[in-house]
């Protein structure tokens, strides 16, 4: 698979007064097959527009997206998306929830096999007939991680998935991203408000700056293979993760003061 390419991509929202908001501008992002990203900014950068449109929810204004040498062009099975809100299905038990899509292109006892398997990767295999109302914060994102994964996107979209939980949760639950990237090798972005969990999670790791939304700075990172093996407890007291959080740090500090000293004006 040659990965997904974004390219030049704009979005321009009209407004009822006749204005209109430059929400991204000429964003060109080339991510290889298997390769995790994650995106960061301040509010109102267009992470999650961005974000919307890869999954074909939105169409840009100008520029395209390409996966797999085929263009975008709305939703489809090969982009797979995971909110901060499961999005669950609250009247069925965990399993057909996570079989919900292999059953609606017709399951076979493979599919249904696979469904079992991966509730056993993310640790709900003892949960499976229970309802997703029963289940914690953290097990409904697990399930929303293995209804994801059952149907076998090439992409994986997260926006802000571990946003709600708490903090140890959270933690446990970075571990859990971390394992099904190194373990299926799918591509993912993740977009989070997180300095800390966009440099545990992202190989590569980007700051998008806001009015217009446009790539501000883009890391290459070594802590999220360094947590597939490690406890992220351990990977936090790196020297270069303390130094690399600071700089980011200051950097979105500045664009929100910034921000704020425009709105004043």
């Amino acid at each position: 698979m040659s990965g997904l390419q974004i390219d030049k991509l704009s979005m321009r929202f009209d407004l009822p007064d006749g204005g209109s908001v430059q929400a991204l501008k000429d964003v060109t992002i080339d991510l290889k097959a298997g390769e995790l990203l994650s995106v960061l900014g301040p509010s109102g950068c267009g992470k999650t527009t961005l974000l919307n449109i890869v999954a074909g929810f939105l169409a840009p204004t100008s520029g395209e997206i390409t996966l797999n040498e085929k263009r975008v062009h709305g939703p489809g099975p090969e982009r797979g998306m995971v909110f901060q809100q499961g999005a669950l299905f609250e009247w069925m038990s965990v399993r057909e929830n996570v079989g919900f899509g292999p059953k609606m292109k017709g399951t076979s006892k493979q599919d249904a096999a696979n469904v079992d398997h991966l509730l056993d990767v993310v640790g709900l295999q003892d949960f499976k007939e229970k309802q997703v109302y029963e289940l914690s914060g953290g097990m409904q994102q697990r399930v929303a991680l293995a209804r994801c994964l059952a149907n076998d996107p090439d992409v994986i979209l997260m926006d802000e998935p571990l946003g709600a939980l708490d903090a140890l949760t959270r933690e446990k639950m970075q571990g859990l991203v971390l394992k099904l990237w190194k373990e299926t090798g799918k591509t993912i972005i993740l977009i989070t408000h997180s300095v800390e969990e966009a440099l545990l999670l992202g190989e590569r790791l980007i700051v998008m700056a806001p009015r217009p939304g446009r790539i501000h700075r883009e890391y290459n990172l070594p802590f999220a293979e360094m947590g597939v093996g490690q406890d992220l407890r351990e990977v936090k007291k790196h020297p270069d993760f303390n130094s690399t959080r600071e700089e980011i740090l200051s950097m979105i500090w500045d664009m929100e003061e910034e921000i704020m000293g425009g709105a004043s004006k």
